[in-house]
């Protein structure tokens, strides 16, 4: 166990920890079915303005029931843009822009690069999650399960698909540089609650302001039912909720770990993209996650301990 600030980080996650893990992984599968559900009538813009709007407001009425309070130093509000900015802002942006052309499940997919880049990112900005030979191993395998996973367009495909899926990588390292960035906030003991509603909050005012620019928020006032379903269900349960738990496993168990919810996700977003919207996916793209999947393994050292026990 190593420490981040004034607080203990544990290397290998506690079974409570997996569970709150698994947990996650469910709501945030979820969200690529519910953005391919919204741009069909709303643009990707709208719905990230949306997602973190519609969340700031059930996560203000949660924290007057609590009685938490927000801090006043223009440092934490600064760290809360940044967080926001690398957290919600550009992934969500690449995220749902890039869903126009590829499937939810792909997507899910993809952002499983997450943790391969957080091994990268880590091992440069800090001191307690450093590279080492399984860390080394699991990153090389799981680009070129990246590789795989983008199949043949990546020689190719010159049209937007490509883009699309780059653009998905993209999102997976500002998730990797937000987790990182995260972690400064530790030693300032601040609850869940406090730190998601903060970053949202920043979110939501850059996101108003590319939304105007970029996209059509006013296409709202005309969005029917299912548009505005799948609008709460991206924002309450798969943003509001899935942050609280988000923050509490990072500030115990660090980012690298924290990123590993990235390879459970794909799995609920691929089955209810398959049910809901009868998307199919190609073999490479299974090849490519089983590969990233045994990068991660040999990054969490499980797969080698019992050979090794001191790895």
């Amino acid at each position: 166990m190593t420490t981040a600030g004034n607080r203990p980080i544990n290397q290998s996650m506690t079974a409570s920890q997996w569970s709150e893990l698994v947990l996650l992984s469910l709501l945030w599968g979820g969200t690529y079915l519910y953005t391919a559900l919204a741009l069909r009538e709303v643009d990707p813009f709208t719905i990230a303005l949306c997602r973190t709007g519609l969340a700031v407001v059930f996560l203000y009425g949660a924290m007057l029931i609590a009685r938490q309070s927000f801090p006043l130093t223009l440092s934490a509000w600064a760290a809360f843009a940044g967080m926001g900015i690398f957290n919600n802002v550009i992934p969500f942006s690449l995220i749902m822009w890039g869903q126009k052309e590829i499937s939810s499940g792909l997507a899910s997919i993809l952002i499983a690069a997450t943790p391969l880049f957080t091994v990268i990112v880590a091992h440069w900005t800090t001191d307690d999650e450093k590279m080492s030979v399984n860390k080394i191993a699991g990153v090389l395998i799981g680009i070129s399960g990246v590789v795989v996973l983008i199949g043949p367009s990546i020689w190719t495909d010159t049209t937007l698909t490509l883009v699309s899926q780059i653009a998905g990588l993209g999102a997976a390292l500002s998730y990797a540089i937000g987790g990182i960035f995260g972690r400064r906030f530790a030693p300032h003991g601040y609850k869940p609650i406090v730190l998601t509603a903060g970053q949202l909050t920043m979110s939501t005012f850059v996101l108003a302001g590319i939304s105007l620019i970029f996209g059509n928020p006013f296409a709202l006032a005309s969005a029917g039912m299912v548009t505005w379903g799948a609008l709460l269900a991206i924002a309450i349960p798969a943003t509001a909720l899935a942050y609280l738990l988000y923050f509490r496993i990072l500030t115990a168990a660090g980012a690298t770990n924290i990123m590993l919810v990235t390879l459970l996700m794909p799995a609920s977003a691929i089955v209810l993209g398959a049910i809901v919207l009868g998307e199919r996916l190609a073999w490479w793209h299974f090849a490519g996650m089983a590969l990233i999947a045994l990068g991660l393994a040999a990054i969490d050292g499980r797969l080698f301990r019992r050979e090794r026990p001191g790895v």
